[in-house]
């Protein structure tokens, strides 16, 4: 007998436990569900036209085709519609199997796990942030357009979240400066490069991110009223801590722009001796000697000199992690792992934790190069 039904490969659906049982999960919109529901009542009733002899019957695959463009239209229309799934891990294959067809691609990938929602959590932000810089930079033609138009949608919503919480201008900058110079170079050689979608797309997407531009250049930060303990009056030690704990030069200068007493202590030799050893090796910085007018080594100006050459060292509150084991790639939940000891995927590992390790927002795109 032959088979009759769908791909026996394919993975299946997805089910979600509830209290009424188990339940299939439809990552759509009930308003499709109702119009899939009415398109399946169509295929069980007969439309007469002109003779009786003459009739049109709508047959189920008909209609199953007619409710699957009806949905991929309406994901193609609505703008707003961010994703089409908002899963914590996902499976990375780079070959095809028996059981399982087709390839992880890096825009599937974007697509399916939630970046949306790590924007909000603050120690993840900065690592989205970076992850879609390096995408505008090189990796922007590869994407869909299901995953271009979900890349635009999350940048929509970093540059709302900056304008209202004020958080990290300066990394939006930089990211919105790399993407309108991507997009210049990519819509003045249209024809030589892959685009997808229509060139005045593009050119709207150009236009709007040129309006972001002006957005954040226009953007004043409101001075906070606090009557309580302010930096100031903290004592000179536990300033100089804070400035120590930063990683980044611009963040040292920012800060010494607040007050006299904080420049001060922001253009300590010592400090950016620290940060240039921090970020660079011995014979990267040795190759690279800026002596100052008095004979010693300026670091500051070292430190600015040597980004130029090679990368610093990344830092982030939070980062995706990859199973070595299940070769699957998730967002951990510190407070599930600590209480519940939740790994974060369904780990077949006899000890889980050695085989997780953190993935780089570089590392996370070096994972889908085929």
């Amino acid at each position: 007998m032959p088979f009759l039904g769908q791909d026996w490969r394919s993975p299946g659906w997805r089910w979600v436990k509830t209290e009424d049982g188990w339940k299939r999960c439809e990552p759509f919109s009930p308003a499709l569900e109702d119009g899939n529901n009415q398109l399946n009542d169509i295929s069980h009733t007969v439309i007469l036209t002109g003779d009786d002899e003459d009739e049109e019957i709508y047959s189920t695959e008909d209609c199953e085709f007619a409710a699957k463009k009806r949905k991929k239209d309406h994901f193609r229309n609505n703008t707003d519609s961010q994703c089409f799934y908002r899963e914590k891990w996902i499976y990375v294959h780079k070959e095809s199997t028996r059981e399982r067809h087709g390839y992880c691609t890096l825009g599937e990938a974007f697509n399916r796990l939630d970046f949306s929602s790590a924007i909000q959590d603050i120690r993840r932000f900065n690592y989205v942030v970076k992850l879609l810089q390096l995408i505008a930079k090189s990796q922007l033609t590869s994407l869909s357009g299901a995953a271009q138009k979900n890349y635009f949608n999350i940048l929509d919503k970093i540059v709302r979240k900056v304008m209202e919480d004020q958080y990290n201008p300066r990394l939006i900058k930089d990211l919105l400066q790399d993407l309108s110079s991507t997009l210049c170079i990519l819509i003045r050689g249209v024809g030589k490069s892959v685009l997808v979608g229509n060139i005045n797309i593009w050119i709207c997407r150009l236009e709007t991110i040129l309006l972001w531009q002006q957005q954040l250049k226009n953007l004043q930060m409101n001075k906070q009223v606090n009557n309580g303990l302010t930096l100031s009056d903290l004592p000179l030690h536990m300033l100089n801590n804070i400035l120590y704990r930063f990683s980044d030069g611009w963040d040292i200068i920012t800060l010494g722009q607040v007050t006299p007493t904080l420049y001060m202590l922001s253009e300590d030799r010592q400090l950016w001796k620290k940060l240039c050893q921090y970020h660079f090796a011995e014979k990267q910085f040795c190759r690279h000697l800026i002596p100052s007018e008095k004979g010693h080594i300026d670091w500051k100006l070292m430190y600015f000199a040597l980004q130029k050459y090679y990368p610093i060292k990344e830092q982030y509150g939070d980062t995706l992690h990859f199973c070595r084991h299940c070769s699957i790639l998730f967002w951990k939940d510190y407070h599930l792992a600590l209480l519940l000891k939740d790994t974060g995927h369904p780990c077949t590992a006899s000890d889980p934790d050695t085989c997780l390790m953190p993935v780089s927002p570089q590392h996370f795109i070096d994972l889908f190069k085929f």
